[in-house]
């Protein structure tokens, strides 16, 4: 079954999302994404609910069939120095802000926001299960965050970067403990449990 085409009708709304809050290192990604009013793609859903496959093969769907989209994140630096929240807020305003078309409307997917772009907003907990612009920046957000994440697991081995992509897997805190840390990680963030805390 497709997913909402809009919360509103005749006006131009942009879903957005983020993806990488959960994570150790990297930066957190936001997509936003306007859809043209009749767009419908069944197979269009929350990124987490898709296989890696799926997702990379709908990115060209999404930017082929969009009004507008644009992806946009915040770095470690900003995620350490302003709090992660407040990072993935920064991402997504800076999302909206790079579309080429401004929306009249914001579909958030989670349960708040701020912005001081003077467009009004919806927070929508579990949007990208509910609407498809939101489903559709999940999707962009996810891929390009997993492709990032790969290439710097080349840089930096031993973490598992190119399975995990920075999520707090065994794998990752292991390599964190054996090796440290890299200049990608949030050092705001407790990287290891307390039983397993080594000197970084």
């Amino acid at each position: 079954m497709s997913l909402l085409p809009y919360l509103e009708i005749d006006r131009i709304e942009a879903g957005c999302d983020e993806v990488g809050r959960g994570c150790l290192c990297g930066p957190v990604v936001a997509a936003a994404v306007i859809l043209p009013i009749g767009f419908a793609n069944a197979f269009i859903n929350d990124s987490k609910k898709l296989t890696k496959g799926n997702r990379e093969e709908l990115v060209d769907v999404i930017k082929s069939n969009a009004l507008a989209w644009s992806i946009a994140q915040a770095s470690v630096e900003e995620i350490d120095r302003i709090n992660i929240l407040e990072a993935s807020y920064l991402a997504m305003n800076r999302a909206v802000e790079r579309l080429a078309q401004r929306p009249q409307h914001l579909l958030i997917d989670g349960n708040r926001f701020k912005t001081d772009l003077g467009i009004p907003f919806d927070c929508i907990v579990k949007g990208d299960g509910k609407f498809a612009s939101i489903a559709a920046a999940s999707i962009l957000a996810k891929v390009y965050r997993d492709e990032l994440m790969c290439r710097h697991a080349i840089d930096y081995p031993g973490y598992g970067w190119e399975t995990n992509v920075g999520y707090p897997t065994q794998a990752h805190r292991e390599g964190i403990g054996k090796m440290g840390i890299t200049p990608l990680h949030r050092k705001s963030f407790r990287l290891l449990p307390e039983q397993l805390e080594f000197p970084f």
